[in-house]
């Protein structure tokens, strides 16, 4: 169902109702960079729930141990997505979208730890 061919028409009936009309080869090109956006977040998005998911399970471990736990989690879920996407008939895996959404997951990570360590809040499980 998210195969590129089904959800280009909605994607650029969107696109085309915030920034006008295109032509069908740049929006081949425009398709592929909203697709690998939508990735990018996504799986940086998950990296920051591993990230608290660690951060809650092991409160006396580092944040880089969480972190990396993290994007290990990430790269692992990342891996099976491909896998799966390049048994079905409209889809392919590829290596470069694992890659690609490890890059999210770090990106959300480190800007997550870097705010941590900036304004002394850790992501914590509360007790009471």
């Amino acid at each position: 169902m998210l195969g590129s061919n089904h959800t280009s028409g909605l994607l650029r009936h969107l696109y085309q109702a915030c920034f006008g009309a295109v032509d069908d080869t740049r929006w081949e090109m425009i398709h592929h960079y909203i697709r690998k956006c939508g990735h990018f977040c996504g799986y940086g998005l998950l990296g920051l729930l591993w990230l608290r998911a660690w951060r809650i399970t092991l409160p006396s471990i580092r944040i880089v141990a969480c972190a990396a736990l993290a994007l290990l989690g990430t790269a692992v879920v990342a891996s099976c997505d491909e896998f799966h996407q390049s048994l079905l008939p409209n889809r392919t895996g590829s290596p470069r979208d694992v890659l690609l959404d490890c890059c999210g997951a770090a990106v959300m990570i480190a800007i997550a730890c870097l705010g941590m360590r900036f304004f002394g809040r850790g992501i914590r499980h509360e007790t009471r």
